[in-house]
């Protein structure tokens, strides 16, 4: 017999572990297979059934949309919340031996927020002081989880680069500061070729001795470099780029400098300008993941256009909207609309800018960005469409684990400030 859960004890729940959940009376928004009216079946944190009309086993907990919209978790390709301290190692050129992984924050509140916001996945990178940074790490925002917890298994890490004003002007001295190579356009290719020159000899290194030992031989191995073992992997395609960039003169000198070298560029991030290079990007098979309409923040970002993404996707480059903003982060879905409204696209369109496109980019769209039988149950619920400005985030699920209820939050929070305003007046105790 199905059981219709309060809210409150439905997420409880759902805490305890996993579970049979029944979404239903809602339009199911697939991206990839169109969309329904109908419901949608989540066992043991995956999805097991999208259908019009589906009969829940016994013991189904149900979820009654009513009339409101189901859509996957979003997924936001470039941020920087979830960490611990500041996200640039400025300090040298190349820093591609430093992890984001290593200071992962739980507690970070913006974590909540974006959950609130109906995101559910995140790709969190290093900055962009570096022309070769950090490597990145996909997470999922279980909130209230451990860093550890929040790992996205399996997902294909990255390695953050970096073009233009940021690294450029990282490398200028500043007070008592000596500058910092690079500080020119120049410098900046110059640091990623010289990176790669290194990188390629210490993987023929590895190549020859891990040869000699398949054929028997005892040797000593290779010293082992942490700051050129990210680049091998790059080279042997094992780890992603996500290349920090703005003008068309430095994504078409990034790609010619991963063609050379043997190495694709997995994402151009921002690319403002990639409009005007749309079908060199697409040529190489790097994906974008840009802003909707961002302008005229810096130097760089004077030519950028809200018809950017239309524009790329049109050539065939695979596009994704990001935030890059913690604040933004939280408003994703109605960013997505604007491609809409900027370049003619379709809702499926704007809507996979924010699911399936940037599981793609990341490499796990196997497992999120659509709803389909087998994949997490990721789902996020609106009381409208999500492309509207008034749609608001009813319940958020990870892995069939409900993370954010709008109702429960509302009702706790005469419970919190109560308890606030307790601790504030305990402070005022004179001891």
């Amino acid at each position: 017999m199905k059981r219709l859960l309060s809210i409150a004890a439905l997420c409880l729940a759902a805490r305890l572990g996993a579970q049979t959940i029944l979404i239903r009376n809602a339009t199911v928004l697939t991206v990839s297979k169109g969309s329904l009216k109908g419901s949608v079946l989540v066992r043991d944190g995956k999805i097991a059934e999208v259908g019009e009309q589906i009969q829940a086993p016994a013991g189904t907990d149900v979820i009654d949309a009513r009339g409101g919209f189901v859509m996957p978790g979003i997924i936001d390709c470039h941020t920087h919340i979830a960490v611990d301290g500041n996200v640039n190692e400025s300090s040298v050129s190349v820093s591609s031996m430093v992890n984001i992984k290593d200071v992962i924050d739980p507690e970070d509140i913006n974590i909540y927020r974006a959950v609130a916001g109906g995101v559910t996945t995140a790709n969190v990178l290093h900055g962009s002081s570096n022309a070769v940074g950090g490597q990145t790490v996909v997470v999922k925002l279980r909130w209230g989880r451990s860093a550890g917890e929040m790992i996205f298994a399996g997902a294909t890490p990255g390695l953050k680069f970096a073009l233009g004003e940021n690294p450029k002007r990282s490398g200028s001295p500043v007070g008592n500061a000596a500058a910092r190579y690079p500080a020119t356009r120049m410098g900046i290719e110059d640091t990623i070729r010289d990176a790669f020159i290194e990188a390629k000899a210490y993987k023929a290194e590895w190549d020859a001795y891990n040869a000699a030992v398949s054929n028997g031989e005892h040797r000593m191995p290779p010293r082992k470099d942490l700051k050129l073992e990210s680049l091998k992997e790059v080279l042997e395609g094992k780890r992603y780029v996500h290349a920090h960039s703005y003008r068309a003169d430095e994504i078409l000198m990034l790609l010619r400098v991963a063609d050379e070298y043997g190495f694709k560029i997995r994402t151009l991030q921002h690319a403002l300008e990639g409009y005007k290079v749309a079908k060199e990007i697409a040529a190489h098979g790097a994906g974008v993941s840009t802003f909707s309409d961002w302008w005229s923040y810096k130097v760089e970002a004077f030519d950028a256009i809200p018809f950017n993404a239309a524009i790329l996707q049109n050539k065939g480059v695979l596009v994704s909207l990001h935030s890059d903003d913690a604040e933004l982060m939280r408003h994703l879905n109605t960013e997505a609309a604007k491609v809409m409204k900027y370049g003619g696209l379709s809702e499926t369109d704007a809507l996979a800018m924010i699911t399936l496109n940037p599981a793609k980019q990341l490499g796990i769209d196997n497992r999120v960005g659509s709803i389909e039988p087998g994949k997490d149950a990721d789902l996020v619920i609106y009381d409208k469409h999500p492309l509207s400005n008034y749609a608001k985030v009813q319940k958020v699920l990870i892995d069939g684990t409900i993370y954010f209820d709008r109702d429960t939050e509302v009702n706790a929070q005469p419970l919190r400030a109560a308890e606030k305003q307790k601790l504030l007046d305990k402070e005022k105790t004179p001891k």
